[in-house]
């Protein structure tokens, strides 16, 4: 039975996808439906360049694309570390780990355990955390283009919003899955109702409509958390 954490999750979730804001903001965003001189969010290409970090030729590695990637949603991965992940020894490690993360399948379809501590996703995050200038944030953020239907992207403004949720992916997972995939349901539904396309994932569609929902606010400091 789903614990109180990810129903309450599944709850504030749902207002927020729900919400009358939430198609035009996904609209704005990824710039569907905009007039031609407005330009969209830096961010609507994260998944979508140069193909995608899950192509089946790279899903197993990260490339120049992928760090390129990660800056449109306004991260940067240091010099040496990217050298690292491209060159040297902490490429061939992530690539080894993810060679044992999927990445044809959506997060409510996965396992508890393809996300908890001691997965070779979870010792990837680890792994990306710990290296010096990357950090959690960042981290997330580079695992999130290399399977998108998987791994959310999760920053401070997210993190505010739902007021720190004590395991991320494993809450909202959880959430996902109560009542035969509502949730899920919902975010399906609202990405086809804001004319995204497909490859636009269900995570990207909840992370998208969460940030814009909050980023103002945020950013002038009016938060309880940060």
């Amino acid at each position: 039975m789903p614990t109180a954490v990810p129903r309450s999750l599944t709850h504030q979730l749902s207002s927020l996808i729900t919400s009358e804001q939430a198609v035009s903001n996904l609209q704005r965003y990824f710039g569907t439906g905009l007039p031609h001189e407005a330009a969209p969010f830096t961010g609507s290409r994260f998944e979508h360049l140069a193909g995608g970090g899950d192509r089946p030729a790279n899903a197993n590695s990260v490339t120049a694309d992928d760090l390129i990637a990660v800056q449109t949603l306004s991260v940067r991965i240091p010099a040496q570390a990217a050298l690292d992940l491209l060159e040297g020894g902490l490429g061939v490690r992530v690539s080894k780990l993810l060679s044992s993360v999927r990445f044809d399948i959506d997060m409510v379809a996965a396992e508890a355990a393809d996300l908890a501590d001691g997965s070779p996703a979870h010792t990837a995050w680890h792994l990306l955390r710990d290296q010096p200038g990357i950090g959690w944030v960042t981290a997330g953020k580079l695992l999130a283009r290399k399977r998108p239907r998987l791994l959310p992207v999760y920053d401070r403004v997210v993190r505010c919003v739902l007021g720190r949720p004590k395991s991320f992916w494993l809450d909202l997972h959880a959430a996902l899955r109560v009542d035969n995939w509502a949730l899920h349901h919902e975010l399906m539904a609202l990405r086809q109702a804001a004319d995204l396309p497909e490859t636009v994932s269900a995570l990207r569609v909840c992370d998208v409509v969460v940030w814009m929902h909050h980023r103002t606010d945020h950013q002038q400091g009016s938060c309880m958390w940060t």
